[in-house]
């Protein structure tokens, strides 16, 4: 079950932004806007025609750069075109100049409102920028322009999703997968969707039922997936305290038995959740739904009702659903998609080296592809490449110098390849650009003291107290205090340090006893 991917956090406005390129769309994009260039040139001096063929060539080579400078001076020498200029944003786009090209397109729309490439592109580019919520507009006016385009309906819900109005993006999603069964982005998008709506359900469980049988379930199936048994083990023996009804829950506790060497125990197990009746349909109507495989019969029911039962089988039944679409998806040649879903899922298990392997792969079905050269880095950072996630980040930031957290994490991953002094100006942009970010407050703190300057490190690890859960701020804070010659201060702080690793101690050695596997009752 794929729900332990949305529990911990709903992803859906993150990880689906424009992730994939437009690939052989955009290249009939780009025939379409040599013929209107040509057209556009039409009696126009040999020179000019000349130019237009260069640039011709040089997108076609794939050399966006070179053809950024001639495109201009032709938008100059022929002024309000909207193909000429269509073909400066296009190259600016393809080059990486998302910014650059979002204005050029805006420009040839003034000029041609219903303009269906630049709208197209102009929604895009937003996406490729983070910001859903500003294509839009331009995608439902591209969407009515050409009512029939797969492209402009799928982009569009490639945008609902990033806002987060996942019901609307679902229902497109599920209005092209008939008809565009190979479509990978597709599949992912739909299954986004539903993992999203998953997470909601459960949310709203959590508000009104915590800690009853029905959450302590989710949780502990999300934990079986990511395979923590211990800590799945544990919730499944709360919810049958709680249910001991409860069907499916014995043959969890099974599966965790044998993960863990117990066959035997396993058997036992098994034995008892055979041993319970069938559930009563009339009565328990949701359950004999979704046991028949009716999920989408589950949602329709339950989609005004608010008991922590509807909210139960929602949720479950839109994890089968986006489980549905996940497999369909893995059926398809490998694409960036497939491979950023299995990199997801060795994430969730902390496989962060198989992880890597599996951004790699989708950097390279998705060439300059930002947002995955990010999960790669960070996919590096986790798992201690330190000089490989260095260089991703460093590439990263030349497009997007400003943005908080890829200076926090190329300032960490300097300063763990104990270079604080060079990890410092990183760290200190990322504060600039987000004050509140209480990690990099840590992480200043550190390199600050580590280079010998104390006094400025006090401020920042004094920031960083809340997150302390180990105590280790406390200690560096006392070291800072000790080299500035503030001994009851230091002598305070150690003692709170002494006192938090303490607890943490004790907390740990209960949460084991706690977690233990134990044979059945």
């Amino acid at each position: 079950m794929l729900f332990a991917s949305c529990l911990a956090y709903s992803r859906h406005a993150k990880c689906y932004r424009g992730n994939a390129s437009m690939g052989f769309f955009r290249q009939l994009l780009r025939v379409w806007a040599f013929v209107l260039l040509s057209c556009s040139l039409f009696g126009q001096s040999a020179d000019l025609v000349q130019k237009s063929h260069h640039v011709k060539k040089l997108m076609a080579e794939g050399k966006f750069e070179e053809a950024i400078p001639i495109c201009r001076e032709l938008v100059r020498l022929v002024p309000n075109d909207p193909g000429l200029i269509m073909n400066l944003a296009l190259a600016l786009d393809m080059a990486g100049n998302k910014q650059e090209a979002v204005r050029e397109y805006q420009a040839a729309l003034k000029l041609e409102p219903d303009y269906y490439p630049a709208l197209l592109l102009l929604g895009t580019a937003y996406l490729d920028l983070g910001q859903p919520a500003k294509a839009i507009d331009p995608l439902e006016k591209s969407l009515k322009a050409q009512p029939d385009s797969f492209d402009a309906k799928q982009t569009l819900a490639e945008a609902l999703l990033g806002v987060g109005r996942l019901g609307e993006a679902a229902h497109r999603f599920e209005e092209l997968s008939p008809s565009h069964p190979n479509s990978a982005k597709t599949w992912y998008g739909l299954g986004l969707c539903y993992e999203g709506l998953a997470q909601r359900s459960f949310d709203e469980l959590a508000k009104i039922a915590p800690d009853s049988a029905y959450w302590l379930d989710l949780v502990a199936e999300s934990r079986l997936d990511t395979k923590q048994n211990y800590s799945a083990f544990y919730f499944y023996r709360q919810a049958l305290a709680k249910t001991p009804s409860m069907r499916g829950v014995r043959s969890a506790i099974a599966e965790v038995y044998r993960d863990t060497g117990h066959p035997d125990w396993a058997l036992a197990e098994e034995e008892k959740e055979r041993r319970l009746p069938p559930p009563d349909c009339n009565v328990q109507r949701l359950e004999c739904e979704f046991r028949a495989g009716n999920f989408t019969r589950v949602i329709e029911v339950t989609a005004d009702a608010t008991s922590p039962e509807a909210y139960y089988w929602r949720t479950r039944a839109y994890n089968r659903l986006a489980m549905d679409s996940y497999f369909r998806l893995g059926q398809l040649p490998p694409s960036m998609e497939t491979h950023e879903l299995r990199a997801n899922i060795e994430s969730k298990r902390r496989q962060y080296a198989e992880a890597a392997k599996e951004w790699r792969e989708a950097l390279r079905l998705s060439p300059g592809n930002r947002y995955v050269q990010k999960q790669l880095a960070m996919a590096l950072y986790y798992v201690g490449d330190l000089p490989r996630a260095q260089a991703q980040f460093q590439e990263l930031l030349k497009w997007e110098p400003n943005v908080p957290d890829l200076n926090y994490f190329l300032g960490e991953t300097v300063l763990r390849a104990q270079k604080p002094r060079d990890a410092i100006p990183y760290l200190e942009r990322a504060i600039k650009a987000d004050p509140g970010m209480l990690p990099a407050h840590k992480s200043l703190g550190l390199a600050y003291l580590e280079t010998r300057q104390a006094e400025k490190a006090i401020p920042h690890l004094r920031e960083a107290l809340p997150i302390d859960q180990d105590g280790s701020v406390r200690y560096q804070l006392a070291r800072a205090y000790q080299a500035r010659g503030e001994a009851n201060l230091a002598e305070a702080m150690f003692k709170e340090y002494q006192e938090k690793q303490s607890a943490q101690q004790a907390e740990n050695k209960a949460t084991e006893k706690e977690v233990a596997i134990t044979p059945p009752d």
